[in-house]
């Protein structure tokens, strides 16, 4: 819609101002005209070929939930008229004649949704659902003279699904509360001026300028300003951060006070929200084995239902000469009684709340499935470097051979690792002036270190793997922390030591595992030593060191052989994406955790706090607790109705209230996720 070139900018723009809203007037004080184009002191936002203005997909969201208002807003007055037309009609005496017509009125009116979902299914050949059981239900009670309760059928079942409607909202509103981060303006720098553009038009290593106030509106890093930033919307975390030069920030983070310039470092496409709407969206399309399981169950038990409703309204009267209308009244009742409302609406609806749930936690569940299977899990797997340490290191100690200055070694090391996003990288390059390094070729040797080509030399920086690998002769050093050697052209340079510190919630995340009975492992491809102390540190007993990323998948296919329940493996790098696939259930880290095991991983951590796992261990056996108790809610009350009704005890108000109440009663238990 609203496809433009740019010599038809600014009508476009307008046009869009004046069909869907005024947040292309991008101004302070001005006001817009009647003709829609914007007034003297406003500026409109330009876009380019063949795109939508930033504001129309806002717009479009701000139109769509005024059509879900009014939608909710009309249902409830089609209820409340039908019932007191319903009062009206049962309690004051009219003519026959017009108390009929009248009747069948107020049936159209509340119950004409369910006949035409009824029609139209029987028209594609599904027979067997909620809307035919409805419908021949409330159709025989008419036949049978019994109008009110007819009526009050179709009343109460409105009345339960506006109710599921309003739950399926709140439930939607705690994701969307999270979602609500896209940003619907860039502003660029383009040939010396500040350009507002859609997100969607900015490229990688353009410059974006985020004033206070705003939405960072693209992936990037900080060239210049310092500001605090509010992460709520990504990590779900109420404190702000603050940034600086150098940092990197995400889309979505809200700049609080200070103006930044950031170069853009990912397309909108690629950008940290983009891939959390994407999450969200598809994460419906992955049921819960418990969903499927009441699918299926749902499938077989309309049909039998119905037999055994044909069974009731014949088997008496032809064989046993009961009355006709005693036991087709009896056998209606029944089909309201057997509709599965309940199960087939809660049931998703909890699994859709537990996401919701999570989300609002800053953990993102990819679908109901990854949700169910986390309440198996007996054993986590964790990645040491960027999962339960910070993965922020600094440089502790440098030892240089005879002949090379600290600062000669350094320098060495961070051109070695000018194209590397590993933390460790990222701490040699710190501090470090490499404005004019251009290297000619460099190769990242995973879980060795790597091998770059600089002015004709050919430089390593990495572990004692890597000296090993390219036959260099050194020292190895038995020095805790994280060691990187480096040599020059096959000739060893020297050693720098490298320290992480462990996350501050990482010995919460081990205590509250221990609390759920889930055991721990750490893997890690760092030394033994290293990791011993950070396992001592964090009452980890299972640790491996030493490991490469084929080491670790191999560990956990052992594990996966021998541990009763699930496996799960929490990881933030390039390197753990094969372990976190072939985990039961994978974990990464959201902030930290590179695209790659981001892509791989059935749950996202956007805190980036180990302590989530646990926490997201927690809402899913809560969600499959709520469901269960559903499941069981639904069927009970159910069975014991079912038999009233063929004994002629349970009238059609007790079927209205065994078929419509359970609805309400699980949708009602479901909601308790969301407190």
């Amino acid at each position: 819609m609203f496809k433009t070139t740019r010599k038809n900018t600014h009508h476009h723009a307008a046009h869009c101002v004046k069909e869907a809203c005024n947040c292309l007037c991008h101004q302070a004080k001005s006001v817009r005209t009647e003709s829609g184009e914007c007034s003297a002191g406003t500026e409109l936002l330009e876009s380019s070929d063949d795109s939508e203005p930033a504001c129309c997909n806002n717009s479009l969201k701000l139109k769509s939930d005024l059509e879900e208002n009014e939608k909710n807003s009309h249902e409830l007055l089609i209820i409340i008229f039908s019932a007191l037309l319903l009062a009206v009609l049962s309690f004051l005496d009219f003519p026959p004649h017009f108390k009929f017509p009248l009747f069948i009125l107020t049936y159209l009116l509340i119950g004409h949704s369910v006949l035409l979902k009824a029609i139209e299914k029987l028209l594609k050949a599904d027979i067997f659902n909620e809307f035919f059981l409805m419908s021949i239900a409330t159709a025989g009670a008419f036949a049978l003279g019994e109008y009110a309760e007819a009526i009050a059928v179709m009343l109460f079942y409105q009345v339960g699904e506006y109710f599921q409607d309003r739950a399926v909202g709140k439930s939607k509103k705690s994701i969307v509360s999270l979602m609500d981060l896209r940003p619907e303006v860039a502003t660029v720098k383009r040939q010396g001026k500040l350009v507002n553009v859609s997100p969607e038009e900015v490229a990688v290593g353009e410059i974006i300028q985020v004033k206070a106030g705003e939405k960072v509106p693209l992936d990037g890093k900080i060239l210049s300003g310092q500001s605090s930033v509010n992460t709520a919307a990504l990590t779900g975390e109420s404190l702000p951060r603050e940034v600086k030069k150098g940092d990197e920030v995400l889309s979505g983070f809200l700049n609080i006070n200070g103006l930044l310039e950031v170069e853009v470092a990912k397309t909108f496409g690629q950008s940290s929200v983009s891939k959390i709407l994407n999450l969200v969206e598809n994460a419906q399309e992955n049921k819960a084995p418990t969903e499927q399981f009441i699918s299926k169950f749902a499938r077989y038990y309309t049909p039998i239902v119905v037999v055994a409703a044909l069974i009731i309204a014949l088997l008496p009267p032809l064989f046993f000469q009961q009355d006709w209308s005693v036991w087709l009244k009896r056998a209606f009742t029944f089909l309201i009684i057997s509709c599965p409302c309940a199960l087939v609406v809660s049931i998703p609806l909890g699994f859709f709340a537990g996401i919701g749930a999570a989300s609002k936690k800053g953990i993102l569940v990819k679908g109901g499935n990854h949700l169910e299977a986390l309440t198996k899990v007996k054993r986590v797997l964790f990645d040491k470097t960027g999962t339960l340490t910070q993965g922020n290191f600094k440089v502790t100690q440098v030892f240089p051979e005879k002949g090379v200055s600290k600062e000669e070694l350094l320098q060495l090391a961070a051109i070695g690792e000018l194209n590397s996003t590993h933390p460790l990288g990222l701490a040699l390059k710190e501090n470090q002036n490499l404005e004019e390094a251009v290297i000619t070729a460099t190769e990242e040797i995973s879980g060795h270190g790597t091998r770059t080509f600089y002015n004709g030399d050919e430089i390593l920086v990495g572990n004692a793997k890597l000296m090993q690998r390219y036959a260099v002769a050194f020292q190895e050093s038995d020095a805790t922390g994280s060691l990187l050697y480096v040599a020059k052209n096959g000739q060893y340079q020297g050693l720098i030591l490298v320290a992480d510190l462990l996350k501050e919630d990482a010995q919460e995340a081990i205590v509250e595992l221990n609390k759920l009975h889930v055991s721990q492992t750490m893997l890690t491809g760092d030394s033994q030593k290293v990791a011993a102390e950070v396992a001592e540190k964090l009452n980890i007993s299972d640790y491996h060191a030493n490991l490469l990323p084929e080491d670790k998948v191999s560990i956990l296919e052992n594990l996966l052989q021998k541990e009763e329940g699930l496996t799960a493996f929490v990881g933030d790098g390039i390197n753990d994406a094969p372990v976190i696939a072939r985990a039961d259930v994978g974990f990464a880290m959201g902030g930290l955790g590179s695209d790659a095991a981001i892509e791989t991983a059935d749950i996202v951590l956007m805190t980036d706090k180990p302590s989530s796992i646990a926490q997201s261990i927690r809402i899913a056996k809560k969600t499959k607790r709520l469901v269960v108790q559903n499941i069981v809610l639904a069927l009970g009350v159910k069975a014991v109705f079912l038999l009233l009704a063929v004994f002629g005890i349970a009238t059609m108000w007790e079927a209205v209230i065994a078929d419509v109440g359970v609805t309400i009663l699980a949708i009602l238990n479901v909601l308790r996720l969301l407190k």
